[in-house]
Protein backbone atom coordinates (compact mmCIF):
# COMPACT_ATOMS: atom_id res chain seq x y z
CA UNK A 1 0.00 0.00 0.00
CA UNK A 2 2.72 2.24 0.62
CA UNK A 3 4.08 1.69 -2.70
CA UNK A 4 1.32 2.54 -4.32
CA UNK A 5 0.97 5.62 -2.45
CA UNK A 6 4.11 7.00 -3.06
CA UNK A 7 3.62 6.28 -7.05
CA UNK A 8 0.66 8.09 -7.09
CA UNK A 9 1.78 11.24 -5.24
CA UNK A 10 4.12 11.60 -8.32
CA UNK A 11 0.11 12.28 -10.17
CA UNK A 12 1.78 9.97 -12.88
CA UNK A 13 -0.44 9.06 -16.33
CA UNK A 14 0.23 4.85 -15.74
CA UNK A 15 0.59 3.02 -12.76
CA UNK A 16 2.41 -0.03 -13.18
CA UNK A 17 2.20 -3.23 -10.94
CA UNK A 18 3.44 -6.36 -10.61
CA UNK A 19 1.74 -8.99 -8.25
CA UNK A 20 0.66 -6.56 -6.16
CA UNK A 21 -1.80 -9.48 -4.28
CA UNK A 22 1.29 -11.25 -3.80
CA UNK A 23 1.50 -12.75 0.19
CA UNK A 24 -1.44 -10.50 0.76
CA UNK A 25 -4.18 -12.05 3.09
CA UNK A 26 -7.54 -12.06 0.62
CA UNK A 27 -9.40 -9.43 2.51
CA UNK A 28 -6.73 -6.86 1.78
CA UNK A 29 -6.56 -8.22 -1.91
CA UNK A 30 -9.86 -7.33 -2.36
CA UNK A 31 -9.36 -3.84 -0.97
CA UNK A 32 -6.66 -2.61 -2.48
CA UNK A 33 -8.47 -4.00 -5.46
CA UNK A 34 -11.14 -1.79 -4.98
CA UNK A 35 -9.23 1.37 -4.49
CA UNK A 36 -7.02 0.40 -7.64
CA UNK A 37 -10.33 -0.09 -9.82
CA UNK A 38 -11.91 3.15 -8.16
CA UNK A 39 -8.53 5.18 -9.23
CA UNK A 40 -8.51 4.24 -12.90
CA UNK A 41 -12.40 4.87 -12.72
CA UNK A 42 -12.52 8.28 -11.19
CA UNK A 43 -8.74 9.41 -12.14
CA UNK A 44 -8.94 8.22 -14.87
CA UNK A 45 -5.51 6.71 -14.25
CA UNK A 46 -4.12 4.06 -16.75
CA UNK A 47 -2.98 0.80 -14.69
CA UNK A 48 -0.76 -2.19 -16.27
CA UNK A 49 -1.18 -4.96 -13.64
CA UNK A 50 0.56 -7.88 -13.89
CA UNK A 51 -0.96 -10.76 -11.76
CA UNK A 52 -1.17 -14.60 -11.15
CA UNK A 53 -4.17 -14.13 -9.88
CA UNK A 54 -6.27 -14.65 -12.48
CA UNK A 55 -9.55 -14.79 -10.48
CA UNK A 56 -9.41 -11.23 -8.86
CA UNK A 57 -7.49 -9.41 -11.66
CA UNK A 58 -10.43 -10.29 -13.94
CA UNK A 59 -12.85 -9.02 -11.96
CA UNK A 60 -11.36 -5.57 -12.18
CA UNK A 61 -9.54 -4.97 -15.36
CA UNK A 62 -11.57 -3.66 -19.02
CA UNK A 63 -8.78 -5.86 -20.88
CA UNK A 64 -6.83 -9.08 -20.25
CA UNK A 65 -3.94 -10.49 -21.73
CA UNK A 66 -2.52 -14.11 -21.43
CA UNK A 67 1.09 -14.47 -21.64
CA UNK A 68 2.97 -17.79 -21.70
CA UNK A 69 6.84 -18.32 -21.90
CA UNK A 70 7.09 -14.82 -23.11
CA UNK A 71 4.06 -14.83 -25.71
CA UNK A 72 0.64 -13.25 -25.68
CA UNK A 73 -1.05 -16.29 -26.41
CA UNK A 74 -4.81 -14.92 -26.04
CA UNK A 75 -6.64 -11.34 -24.99
CA UNK A 76 -9.42 -9.93 -25.09
CA UNK A 77 -11.93 -8.27 -22.61
CA UNK A 78 -12.59 -9.63 -19.32
CA UNK A 79 -15.90 -11.12 -19.80
CA UNK A 80 -14.21 -12.61 -22.52
CA UNK A 81 -11.94 -14.19 -20.77
CA UNK A 82 -13.62 -15.42 -17.80
CA UNK A 83 -16.23 -17.09 -20.34
CA UNK A 84 -13.48 -18.98 -22.15
CA UNK A 85 -13.79 -22.67 -21.24
CA UNK A 86 -9.82 -23.08 -21.55
CA UNK A 87 -9.40 -19.96 -18.91
CA UNK A 88 -11.96 -21.50 -16.64
CA UNK A 89 -10.45 -24.63 -16.59
CA UNK A 90 -6.64 -23.64 -16.34
CA UNK A 91 -6.86 -20.15 -14.34
CA UNK A 92 -9.53 -20.10 -12.54
CA UNK A 93 -10.36 -23.42 -11.32
CA UNK A 94 -13.29 -24.78 -13.21
CA UNK A 95 -12.79 -27.82 -14.94
CA UNK A 96 -12.09 -31.20 -14.01
CA UNK A 97 -8.73 -31.27 -15.13
CA UNK A 98 -6.07 -33.63 -13.21
CA UNK A 99 -3.09 -31.35 -12.23
CA UNK A 100 -1.02 -34.10 -11.66
CA UNK A 101 -1.18 -35.36 -15.12
CA UNK A 102 1.47 -32.46 -16.78
CA UNK A 103 1.60 -34.01 -20.19
CA UNK A 104 -2.76 -33.97 -19.98
CA UNK A 105 -2.03 -29.79 -19.04
CA UNK A 106 0.14 -29.25 -21.99
CA UNK A 107 -2.12 -31.10 -24.31
CA UNK A 108 -4.92 -29.20 -23.49
CA UNK A 109 -4.04 -26.19 -24.08
CA UNK A 110 -4.85 -25.53 -27.74
CA UNK A 111 -3.08 -21.89 -28.11
CA UNK A 112 0.36 -23.46 -27.09
CA UNK A 113 0.49 -25.37 -30.56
Amino acid sequence: MLAIGRALVTQPKLLMLDEPSLGLAPFLVEEIFGILQKINREEGLSVLLVEQNALAALEIVSQGYLIENGRVVMHGTAEVLKSNSDIQEFYLGGGETDFHNVKHYSRRKRWLS
